[in-house]
Parts: C-alpha cells; sequence; structure tokens
C-alpha cells in the first residue's frame, strides 16, 4: 500500500485562491518599498554554515536547517577496524555523546545551511558586492526563509519574509521611514496595528544600572519571552541565567512600567541618569518619536528587546489590535553586522513584514478585496475541431484586451464543460455552433444571471470588460 502523501509539520501548501491572496501581500509590500526608494535583490536559499552560524546567538543557532553534504560524507568517520583497540570513538564523537557529539557531527557532515533570515544574507551580500554598491544602499528583498522551530499557531519551519534594509548611514531619519512605511503598508491592507519601539543602549543601561552589564544577551533574551512565556517564567529563567535575585528585583518596576510615551521616557531619563549608553538611547526614542507622522499607534514598550544578538540601537515590533497573533513585523538598527565579513563601520538598519502572519491576520479580518482574483473570466466551449478553429481567434482578441481567457481543450458534453465553469466560478461563457459560426458572432452566456445574448467579438470584449 503506497504511503500517504505529506508535508513537513510548519509547512503548507497554497492552491491558486491562497496565492491570489499572497501576491496581493507581496506586492502591496513591493509597491510601498519602491515608493520609498528601494531596490530588490535576492540571495540563494542556502548560506554557507559559516556565513550563518553564530549571528542569531546561541538559540538562533539551534533553530539553523543544515543540510548534508553530498558524497560519502562517512567513510572517513567510520568506526575502526576489527581488533582496533584504540580510543578511537565511531563517527568522531567523543564518549559523552549526547548534543555535544551531535553538533561535532553536524560540524563534519554538514557545510551548508538555510538561511535563518534575510539580514545576515544581506549582509554578506553587501561585502561580496561592496565594489559595485553606491552608499547608502537601500534594498528590500522578498523570500522565504527556514527555522527548525516547534510549529504552532502563528509559527511555521518555512515562512516568507519581507525586509527592507538601508546601509552606509547613521541617520535616525532612516528610523523614521522605515516607521512610515510601516504604517502605509498597513493602512492599505486595512489591518489596525501598533508599532512598539524600544532601543538596545536602553537595555543595555538597565543592565550596567542592576549591575549585570556583563548579562546584557541573557537579559535581552529573557524579556524577549516576556509575551510568550509570561513575568514569572521570565524571572525564573533569568535566575537561572545568574542573575542575583536583587538585581531581578531591581529590573521588575522597569519590566511593569505604564504610562503614556513622554511619562516613559521621563522616568527613564530618572533611572539612567549615570548611564551615558542608555541616555543616548533614549535620545534616539525621542527622536524617531517626534519626528514620525502616520496614523497608526507608536508606542515605547521597555520589555521590547528582540533578541537577535546583532541590533545595537532602535528596534521596533508589530502587533495587530484586532487579532490575537505574534509579531507581524519587527526589526531594527545593527552598527555593525557586516564587520564579521570583514567590512567593519558600515550602519544599517531595516524591518521585516511576516507574510505568512500579514496573511492570517487578513484572512480573520476578512480583508482582501474582491479584485485581487486573478481567475479566468471567460471560458470558450469547445464543439470539435472546426468550432474551435473557429475560436481561437477571438480567444487571442480577448487576452490581447486583457481578459482573462481559456477555451475548453476537449470537445466533450457541453454539460460537462458548463459544470467546469461553475466549478470555477467562471462568470462568462462563449459558445459557437453552426449558426454562430456561419453568422461570424458567438453567443455569450453570463453564468451569474443566466442571461444570453448573440454578439460580436467586439462586442463580447466589451460586455466582458465592463463586467
Amino acid at each position: 500500500m503506497a504511503q500517504k502523501p505529506g508535508i513537513p509539520k510548519g509547512t503548507r501548501d497554497f492552491g491558486p485562491a491562497e496565492m491570489a491572496r499572497r501576491n496581493y501581500i507581496f506586492d502591496t509590500i513591493r509597491s510601498v518599498y519602491a515608493l520609498y526608494g528601494f531596490r530588490q535583490i535576492e540571495t540563494p536559499a542556502m548560506e554557507n554554515l559559516s556565513t550563518l552560524m553564530g549571528k542569531y546567538g546561541e538559540e538562533g543557532d539551534k533553530l539553523l536547517f543544515k543540510i548534508l553534504n553530498s558524497g560519502d560524507f562517512l567513510a572517513p568517520l567510520c568506526p575502526p577496524a576489527e581488533g582496533d583497540t584504540s580510543s578511537h570513538q565511531p563517527f568522531g564523537l567523543p564518549p559523552t555523546g549526547g548534543s555535544q557529539g551531535a553538533a561535532r557531527l553536524a560540524a563534519k557532515i554538514c557545510e551548508k545551511g538555510l538561511r535563518y533570515d534575510l539580514t545576515v544574507p544581506f549582509a554578506r551580500y553587501v561585502v561580496q558586492h561592496r565594489e559595485e554598491l553606491t552608499l547608502p544602499f537601500r534594498r528590500y528583498q522578498i523570500q522565504p526563509v527556514w527555522r527548525a522551530d516547534r510549529p504552532q499557531k502563528g509559527r511555521y519551519r518555512e515562512f516568507y519574509q519581507c525586509d527592507a534594509d538601508i546601509v552606509g548611514s547613521d541617520s535616525l531619519l532612516n528610523e523614521v521611514e522605515l516607521m512610515q512605511i510601516i504604517d502605509e503598508v498597513f493602512r492599505r491592507f486595512g489591518i489596525r496595528v501598533c508599532i512598539k519601539i524600544n532601543n538596545r543602549k536602553i537595555l543595555t543601561g538597565i543592565a550596567e544600572m542592576i549591575g549585570q552589564a556583563d548579562k546584557i544577551v541573557d537579559i535581552t533574551v529573557a524579556i524577549d519571552k516576556l509575551d510568550k512565556i509570561g513575568l514569572d517564567a521570565v524571572n525564573a529563567e533569568l535566575a537561572e541565567d545568574g542573575l542575583p535575585a536583587e538585581a531581578i528585583e531591581r529590573l521588575q518596576p522597569i519590566i511593569k512600567l505604564s504610562g503614556s510615551n513622554e511619562e516613559k521616557l521621563a522616568t527613564m531619563k530618572e533611572v539612567l541618569k549615570d548611564s551615558e549608553t542608555g541616555l543616548k538611547g533614549i535620545e534616539e526614542v525621542e527622536f524617531v518619536l517626534n519626528l514620525y507622522q502616520g496614523s497608526s499607534v507608536l508606542e515605547l514598550d521597555l520589555t521590547l528587546a528582540r533578541g537577535l544578538n546583532y541590533y545595537t540601537g532602535c528596534i521596533f515590533e508589530v502587533k495587530a489590535l484586532d487579532v490575537e497573533i505574534g509579531s507581524i513585523t519587527g526589526g531594527g538598527r545593527y552598527d555593525n553586522l557586516t564587520g564579521i565579513f570583514g567590512m567593519p563601520g558600515l550602519s544599517g538598519v531595516g524591518i521585516s513584514f511576516g507574510a505568512d502572519r500579514i496573511y492570517d491576520v487578513l484572512n480573520q479580518l476578512e480583508l482582501y478585496p474582491q479584485e485581487i482574483t486573478t481567475a479566468t473570466q471567460l471560458l470558450f466551449v469547445n464543439f470539435g475541431e472546426a468550432e474551435a478553429t473557429y475560436a481561437l481567434p477571438a480567444v487571442a482578441a480577448c487576452r490581447k484586451a486583457g481578459i482573462r481567457t481559456e477555451i475548453y481543450p476537449d470537445a466533450t458534453k457541453m454539460k460537462k464543460q458548463m459544470a467546469y465553469a461553475n466549478a470555477r466560478q467562471i462568470p462568462f461563457v462563449a459558445l459557437a455552433g453552426e449558426t454562430e459560426m456561419g453568422a461570424g458572432v458567438f453567443t455569450l452566456k453570463n453564468m451569474v444571471t443566466g442571461e444570453q445574448q448573440t454578439v460580436t467579438v467586439e462586442q463580447l470584449i466589451a460586455a466582458v470588460a465592463t463586467k
């Protein structure tokens, strides 16, 4: 018995109707990016592991999909021959095995991995093509990424990101423009959102203030999970990471801080008055808040951390106000991401729209416009070879006029062809038998109203095009 076909967990198939909706998302985002002067690039689905490893933190490294080398990669790793009493371990693993052994084995048999995001490959692209680029360079990229995460609602192993980045400029005007892009995209979608903003310099100042500057990574990784696991679990994780109880206690008022953006900033200026780095972060956030002009809510959220290690300045996350789902857009400033590829000192800032989550939000809120479909508008019925030959010039004329047109390929029963039109929700059907061919016309049937009329090709095109 043949095995039932299926797809890996955390991935999805998309049919024609779904692809029409997804293309609406991509086209909307693409048009806004172009409006702001961004140009499109693409990078390979797989990158060298040396490009990807160490760029996303320890947890990110665990979520990389690694690609097995081709060829007989096990040959040099085979167990020792019979009688060999050396301490050689099978497959080059340490005696303890476990995760350490798995990591060692993966390093030996995997040299490539599927990209985890589009930012690190973009940094690699900038360095590799530096002689071809004019700075500042504004690029956008709409491609899939992969993460070996546990699938759940709104979280997939394969999903699309729609990134825009500006590299080669320190100006905070770039952050302001990215906020305006976010606002414009979601205005076009009709999704009400809250744009949350914070700054990694503020988080660094907080770590200094509680006497745990060396624990900044642990603090940001834990705080970033607040929405997912709750405050008690975050505090427990901080304790496991070695933060003393006193430091965790001093962190609580900041995590729970509420009020307007102005009130939060005033409080944090007092809290971080002895931290030059923290005050710089507050200054940067104030600049963006003061210059942003848009209809979406822009909120300072001091618990926003975005766990990726490469962020150094303003960070952003977008939440839909009318649907319970995770972040649908995120991003931030990174001051030296290209430095890991031998090009230090090049600052950049970017955002990424999560197309798959936006797709789910638009579905739940039923916000797709009617006209996004790319379905067939007109079907020519096929009564036989002579009738099909007669219809073909009219089919070509309709397509030239921009009407999405099919001719049924087989001269089968008319009932079957009409059932096909109904199943495909094709609104018009054109028929030509002996009578129509003699008069040089077609019978056009409206499949919604049932109305029929005799028309020339020109009249047929006009009738379908106006509906």
